[in-house]
């Protein structure tokens, strides 16, 4: 039997039934999110019921082909309230918006809290880089990593975990940060290594970046400097020889100063100094083989184990070479053999020879070239003081100037040499310990002074010869024999302001009067004044010869030439 309602309940339930509809409209209010149920689904729509006088339409392109496949009637979904009702009078909802607001109130709690969200980069733009956290937000190239990035590009589809810096939800703008995370996790580090960490420690490290003076070592969120010269025992022209940057490496800590967080690392500390037992291992005359690790102006460094070289200076390589570069001798690389010639384990150096290993030629040259020799060469080079001879690999002798001519004043000995002739000479000295050889030219003829030049020039004789040299002081006039005399300036008769080169030219023909002849000075005086008044005397003699009368016409210049004749005799 069926319920019988009376006009006054019917009235009632009429009542309450209005009041529930007001009240749930009174709740329904545009631009917020409410919750429905799936009631139907078209081919172009999703039906949904939020319990409004009517049901909501949601276009199906806000639901991804996944979410499509998945909903069906029944289902609870979130949805935006766009319009209680639009111009047909219909409820218009949408997901896609109740989506982008369940992330922004997500977002601002994350924000609120200080918690992170992964994002991934999406593209690069001015100043920094877009991610996608849900929405698009704005990662600033500062924020990116705690050292500047170079390739950006690179970065485009990496997912980062990052932590929202900046949220403004009316605006839509979100500036996030890696590098806010990234010196967290530092700075966590930081405080667990500076915890743990003393002087003579053993820690792992990471290269983390190489100058020209060390390495910079990252221990754990702080960073240590292996210097250059606490890499290796031995010789580290640059760090870059023994690291690149991301290299793992296990470093001795050195010095760590807690008020200044400054921290010295070592690697060549972790074994055992070679130097200590090198004069033992090296006494001086041990001969030694080694590797060429390094030339310098000077010489080339020779190791002869790890951490140990020794200098072969310059002037130990070659017995019979002037070697001016050691690379005409050998190359970085090279294995070669040296005597050890001193050691000071104080100052870590040890010197080497490399021509100590060969017999040295000038222990030979007394037997082979004695004083007295007569040898023949090619002139090698040319000086101002002589002429360098070759006689045999690595064996030069000089001829001094001095030694060049008996007679003859030589100002330079290209007047008598050309390089690469050949030439012979006397071996006059040798200096063993110096390595010289000195050699005469002139003395391979009997010396003129001796006898010759004296016996065939005298004072008071007129002699003929050609300009040689012009000097200021005087002429020089090569007469026969081979032999030089010298009109000084006060004995040419030319006036004080005349230039004697003006006066006379090399080769001219000159006849002057010998006023000196001395042995040991080995020069001959002449005048061509005194020549010139002897002559102008005997042509006044014979005029007055013919004429019978006295020599009255002698001037006094005459007269001092005659005395000055008559003493020298």
């Amino acid at each position: 039997m069926g319920t019988v309602f009376n006009s006054s309940e019917a009235q009632l339930d009429r009542d309450a039934l209005a009041a529930l509809y007001e009240e749930t409209f009174r709740n329904l209010e545009e631009g917020t999110i409410t919750e429905g149920h799936v009631v139907a689904l078209t081919k172009d729509k999703v039906i949904v019921d939020i319990g409004y006088k009517s049901e909501g339409m949601i276009p199906i392109d806000q639901f991804s082909s996944e979410e499509l496949q998945n909903v069906k009637v029944g289902d609870r979904l979130q949805v935006y309230i766009e319009e209680c009702e639009d111009a047909d009078g219909n409820l218009v909802l949408s997901k896609e918006k109740a989506d982008k607001m369940k992330i922004w109130e997500e977002l601002e709690k994350l924000y609120k809290d200080e918690k992170s969200i992964e994002g991934k980069i999406v593209s690069r733009i001015k100043g920094g880089m877009m991610v996608d956290i849900g929405v698009k937000a704005f990662l600033p190239g500062s924020q990116i990593d705690l050292h500047p990035v170079r390739d950006l590009d690179g970065l485009v589809g990496k997912t980062f975990p990052l932590k929202i810096i900046k949220i403004n939800h009316r605006r839509g703008n979100v500036v996030v940060s890696r590098r806010v995370l990234l010196e967290e996790t530092r700075d966590k580090k930081r405080q667990t290594t500076m915890a743990m960490l003393k002087e003579g420690q053993l820690i792992q490290g990471t290269v983390k970046n190489i100058t020209d003076y060390g390495s910079f070592i990252d221990l754990g969120g702080i960073d240590g400097l292996l210097h250059i010269t606490d890499m290796s025992w031995g010789r580290v022209n640059h760090p870059s020889e023994m690291f690149t940057i991301g290299d793992k490496v296990e470093v001795t800590v050195l010095k760590y100063d807690r008020e200044t967080g400054r921290i010295s690392l070592g690697l060549k500390q972790k074994s055992a100094d070679p130097w200590t037992n090198v004069a033992g291992k090296y006494p001086v005359g041990t001969r030694v083989r080694g590797r060429v690790v390094s030339l310098t102006d000077y010489g080339a460094f020779i190791e002869l184990e790890p951490g140990v070289e020794g200098l072969v200076h310059v002037s130990e390589m070659s017995w019979t070479h002037e070697v001016r570069h050691p690379s005409r001798v050998v190359a970085v690389g090279d294995q070669v053999e040296a005597a050890v010639l001193n050691v000071d384990p104080a100052s870590r150096k040890i010197s080497l020879g490399m021509k100590q290993t060969a017999p040295n030629p000038w222990d030979m040259i007394e037997n082979k070239y004695s004083v007295g020799t007569r040898i023949e060469g090619k002139v090698k080079s040319l000086t101002d003081f002589g002429a360098f001879i070759g006689l045999e690999e690595g064996i030069d002798g000089l001829i001094h100037i001095s030694d060049m001519s008996w007679t003859k004043h030589i100002k330079h000995p290209s007047e008598l040499f050309k390089k690469a002739q050949k030439v012979e000479a006397i071996v006059l000295r040798i200096d063993k310990e110096k390595e010289r050889l000195s050699l005469g030219f002139k003395q391979l003829s009997r010396d003129p002074w001796d006898d010759a030049i004296p016996s065939r020039y005298h004072v008071g004789d007129s002699v003929t010869g050609t300009v040689s040299k012009v000097a200021d002081f005087g002429i020089f006039v090569e007469l026969d024999g081979d032999v030089e005399g010298l009109i000084h300036i006060s004995e040419t008769g030319v006036e004080p302001q005349t230039k004697l080169e003006e006066k006379f030219k090399l080769q001219d023909a000159i006849v002057g009067k010998i006023i000196k002849v001395d042995r040991e000075e080995r020069k001959i005086a002449l005048s061509l004044r005194d020549h010139q008044l002897d002559l102008e005397r005997r042509q006044a003699d014979e005029y007055h010869s013919t004429q019978g009368g006295p020599d009255q016409s002698l001037g006094r210049a005459a007269k001092q030439s005659r005395k000055r004749q008559q003493s020298n005799d």
